[in-house]
């Protein structure tokens, strides 16, 4: 596409992953993630690809963890119940080292809750999901335009790292319409080279991919190998916005929706010559710890924003690791906060 189009969230990840050269796509219906999946159906074909509604959120991963096993780039998504039954892959695709994307649209819970935008699911995206020791690197897109972007940096993270990577919406951004350019491929993707795919054995060696490791002491080695692999990821994949922060005298922290009404209440108190800036984390996972702990010894406090009871919250108070007071505003089972509520907040915190 060379010019901006009109698109709804949902479809310009089917579109932008499609561009990053994925061609398996396998889901289950759930709103509000819907128009991803009727995108995908149409699209797929027309560019060879692969798509399978599959029979359920188990069967789909399942069969996305087949296709990378084969070398495809390879997508499922869900919204939050939908991602809570994939978990059991996802662990599966972590522990085999196969790349995958999952693109995750919350909606409000617990259980089946409604459809209306939650980010409640943060501790399940960040901290594992499934069983065992692993990470995903986690995208928090604000808005549509870095959801097109950040698919193509998924697809390519995900096989750089043999890691599965997860696309952290919501009902908001998979519904609403922004306008969007969206990178066309041009010409033969240049994906990196596969040597450790099951293609067949003739004329080779076999190769052998698998997580159930029974010999004593060779599953910890694994473990090592995999925890190695997350502090290479901690060390080189950070992503954050910041704004303001040189001067502040309150911080606040949101991602996603969260931080783009945040923004909006930020311009709002600094209008009245309030001292405020934000900090974005746009990887989720790993964690922009750093920087809010550079600036946590020089203001008065943060306050953190987020659709839940309050999760990440938590990753901040760590990574301020007590220099400072730091608040949460937030709105849970579909609440939306508004640029109103945060600002009166942070007048009554000053």
């Amino acid at each position: 596409m060379s010019e901006k189009v009109l698109m709804c969230g949902n479809e310009v990840v089917g579109e932008a992953a499609i561009q990053a050269g994925c061609r398996f796509y396998a889901g289950y219906p759930i709103t509000p993630q819907n128009e991803l999946t009727a995108y995908m159906a149409r699209r797929m074909p027309e560019e060879g690809g692969v798509f399978i509604q599959a029979e359920s959120e188990l069967a789909a991963i399942s069969m996305v963890f087949g296709a990378s096993l084969a070398g495809a780039r390879a997508m499922t998504s869900s919204s939050s119940p939908g991602i809570s039954l994939k978990q059991e892959g996802i662990s599966y695709l972590a522990g085999n080292e196969l790349p995958a994307v999952i693109v995750n649209m919350m909606r409000g819970g617990p259980g089946l809750g409604n459809i209306a935008p939650a980010q409640s699911d943060y501790f399940q995206a960040t901290k594992g999901g499934g069983h065992g020791d692993y990470n995903l690197i986690v995208f928090g897109p604000a808005n549509v335009q870095e959801l097109a972007e950040l698919m193509g940096a998924a697809f390519d993270l995900a096989d750089r790292y043999r890691n599965p990577v997860l696309i952290l919406g919501d009902g908001i951004l998979g519904q609403m319409m922004e306008p969007v350019k969206i990178k066309k491929r041009v010409g033969k993707l240049a994906c990196p080279e596969k040597d450790w795919i099951l293609t067949g054995a003739k004329g080779r060696s076999p190769r052998i991919i698998r997580s159930l490791i029974l010999k004593e002491g060779e599953l910890e080695k694994h473990n090592r190998h995999l925890q190695d692999k997350f502090r290479v990821m901690k060390e080189k994949e950070i992503l954050y916005e910041e704004e303001g922060i040189d001067d502040a005298e309150i911080i606040l922290v949101a991602y996603g929706t969260s931080a783009r009404i945040a923004k909006a209440a930020l311009n709002q108190v600094k209008s009245e010559g309030i001292r405020a800036g934000i900090i974005r984390p746009i990887t989720l996972w790993p964690f922009p710890e750093k920087v809010i702990a550079d600036v946590s010894s020089r203001i008065n406090c943060f306050l953190v924003i987020e659709m839940s009871a309050g999760q990440m919250v938590e990753d901040v108070r760590l990574a301020v690791s007590g220099k400072c007071p730091v608040h949460f505003y937030g709105r849970t089972g579909g609440g939306v906060p508004t640029a109103e509520e945060i600002s009166r907040k942070i007048r009554e915190l000053l």
